[in-house]
């Protein structure tokens, strides 16, 4: 029998520390909006009526069209109360309004530079809308954690499973 995972931590996404807001980016909040009407005005509408014409064809224990829809529903409606709850609780913060400033805030895209020489850029954005092998880490990240109220020139620690690596702040930039 399938388990019904938590409402609160859909599969694969990250928690949000407790007692912090779900800050997101403009563009992330955009983003998740536009899955959530997709899914209400898409998705669920045609899986909802290809699971009422499968259940008109009699015998329901062995139609995979409708085992099939109704486990992809449970699924659409379980990512609809997730996103629901996550953009109940969103901040929306826009980091443009740090335009200029060397000093990394939320919505920072920075360049910094290891102990072993690798420039790294790295954008600072939500939890939800994290993707590191774009470059996006989330605020509450170690890394992030540890860019955060620096500015350009500046020299952080940040502790790893390898030991303390410092981190050197090359550029800060924000969207205009």
């Amino acid at each position: 029998m399938e388990q019904e995972q938590d409402d609160d931590q859909d599969a694969g996404a990250p928690a949000i520390p407790v007692g912090v807001k779900n800050y997101m980016t403009p563009e992330g909040h955009q983003k998740m909006k536009q899955e959530f009407l997709h899914l209400m005005d898409v998705e669920r509408p045609e899986i909802v009526q290809v699971v009422h014409w499968a259940a008109s064809n009699g015998d329901r224990s062995e139609n995979g069209d409708y085992i099939y829809g109704k486990r992809r529903l449970r699924e659409i409606d379980r990512r609809i109360r997730f996103l629901t709850k996550r953009l109940d609780i969103a901040e929306v913060v826009d980091p443009r309004v740090h335009h200029g400033s060397d000093q990394i805030f939320f919505g920072a895209t920075v360049v910094y530079e290891n102990q072993q020489g690798q420039e790294v850029t790295v954008c600072i954005v939500g939890v939800d809308e994290f993707d590191p092998l774009q470059g996006k880490i989330s605020w509450v990240s170690p890394v992030a954690r540890a860019l955060i109220k620096a500015r350009v020139g500046d020299s952080v620690m940040l502790k790893t499973p390898a030991g303390m690596d410092e981190l050197t702040i090359i550029d800060v930039s924000y969207p205009e």
